[in-house]
């Protein structure tokens, strides 16, 4: 690897957007930051003129489902990797509800082997909590293992953890970071029983897909997020509740702490962040997630805890399906959505419209997540740390079906006209993509983290 010289970008780091450069060692390490128009102290054989461009630190989603192994119909490691590194997304968290399931110290294994093998970009991957799997936890590495996946509500793999002592066995039993999806079951089985009777009677006998978000309402989130959240209290527990959706949770979330003493976050979601339920009229099942895409009140309000620090990181949900499994109504039709390609270029719309700044997407998309992981030497635009870098550039274009590289072939945004493009995407001091082509022969590196 040649020593790299990124120059005449806007470097957005750090709270700050300046000018400046940044050399590249040898070593794929971020060796210096030079001021704008300070030469390296040594020459570089390998320049990159960055004019117009600004530089970001490389996207950490540390929520996707890329489906390996079991269900590599819908998607793959290689291809999932080729569409985040297509998206400036330079390091992925997988999640466990796979086939089989990463509940076990041997899958976890074959998982981790998988990504070292087939996955582009830096990876990690959860254990799977389940009622019973606790005592594996202190036989976890957690210099490799990104954190505990738990399931308060049942989604796509039906991984529920459901009796009350599991889940104080789970809160009490770990300090890894236990990263929660939370919805109650009951109230969702009650919701669902009482529109699966009402419409069984009516059309089709489906029930409609702008009804998800009844079913999987705002009170089976609460229900549920306030029950993680008086656990985690009670034990300790470093606690990170996956996709908010309602406006309702962000009362049990406080304002960011950036010394990294918070020990109860949040995250939100693109999809959260982008659509409400009047989308359902257009776009059906393409935006039908768990938890359900709510009203516009919820979305306003989660776009405003960015800003105060409530919601803490925004990843995507990642969860492709082939559009045969999207078929059907609200109790039918699969939930989950590709996101992983456009969540940068989306949010960073969102920053043209005034939403967010361009320095606070970076603390959710990029700092935040190393930070509450405790990552060790990513997220940030550092001298040492790993060169994981993005250059974005300003630019109008339309997403069309061609341009996707998930393995499923569709994405909820086509169509839309973006405001900014991924023009490369650089991964421990490697171009991975140059604004074409996704360099399939990289492998990432395993994140490595600070118990």
């Amino acid at each position: 690897m040649q020593r790299t010289l990124i120059k005449n970008a806007t470097i957005v780091n750090e709270g700050r957007s300046l000018r400046g450069s940044v050399v590249i060692g040898s070593d794929g390490n971020i060796e210096s930051l030079p001021a704008e128009g300070e030469a390296p102290a040594t020459p570089c054989p390998q320049t990159i003129d960055a004019t117009g461009c600004y530089l970001l630190p490389g996207v950490i989603d540390e929520h996707v489902h890329f489906r390996e192994p079991g269900l590599t119909q819908k998607a793959d490691i290689l291809s999932e990797s080729r569409a985040a590194a297509a998206g400036g997304v330079t390091s992925i968290m997988d999640m466990p509800n796979t086939n089989p399931q990463t509940t076990t110290l041997d899958a976890l294994a074959a998982k981790q082997e998988l990504l070292n093998e087939r996955c582009i970009v830096n990876h990690s991957c959860y254990y799977g909590a389940t009622n019973t799997n606790y005592r594996d936890f202190a036989r976890l590495d957690g210099r490799r293992v990104c954190g505990i996946k738990l399931f308060m509500g049942s989604s796509t793999g039906n991984m529920l953890v459901d009796q009350a002592d599991s889940l104080m066995h789970i809160f009490d039993g770990t300090d890894l970071l236990i990263a929660t999806h939370c919805e109650d079951q009951a109230v969702i089985a009650a919701n669902s029983a009482r529109y699966r009777e009402r419409f069984a009677t009516e059309g089709d006998g489906e029930v409609p897909l702008a009804k998800h978000p009844a079913i999987r309402s705002a009170e089976a989130c609460y229900r549920s997020t306030h029950l993680a959240v008086e656990l985690a209290r009670k034990t300790g527990a470093r606690l990170h509740v996956m996709h908010l959706s309602t406006a309702r949770e962000l009362a049990l979330f406080s304002p960011q702490a950036l010394d990294g003493s918070k020990r109860i976050t949040a995250e939100a979601c693109v999809a959260h962040l982008l659509f409400t339920s009047a989308d359902y009229r257009g776009l059906g099942a393409r935006i039908k997630c768990n938890p359900a895409v709510k009203r516009r009140s919820d979305r306003e309000a989660l776009r405003a805890a960015l800003q105060d620090g409530r919601i803490d990181t925004i990843a995507t949900d990642h969860a492709p399906h082939l559009l045969t499994d999207k078929a059907g109504g609200a109790l039918r039709a699969a939930s989950g959505m590709p996101m992983v390609q456009f969540s940068l270029p989306a949010m960073l719309d969102l920053a043209s419209q005034g939403v967010l700044s361009m320095e606070t997407l970076v603390e959710k998309m990029c700092h935040a997540p190393a930070r509450l992981y405790r990552m060790e030497r990513r997220g940030y635009i550092r001298p040492g740390y790993r060169a994981d870098l993005v250059l974005v550039r300003p630019s109008e274009w339309t997403l069309s079906k061609a341009d996707i590289r998930s393995k499923c072939g569709w994405s909820p945004l086509e169509g839309y006209t973006f405001g900014w493009r991924v023009e490369r995407t650089i991964v421990n001091g490697h171009t991975v993509y140059d604004g074409t082509t996704v360099d399939n022969t990289y492998r990432g590196e395993e994140l490595l983290f600070c118990p």
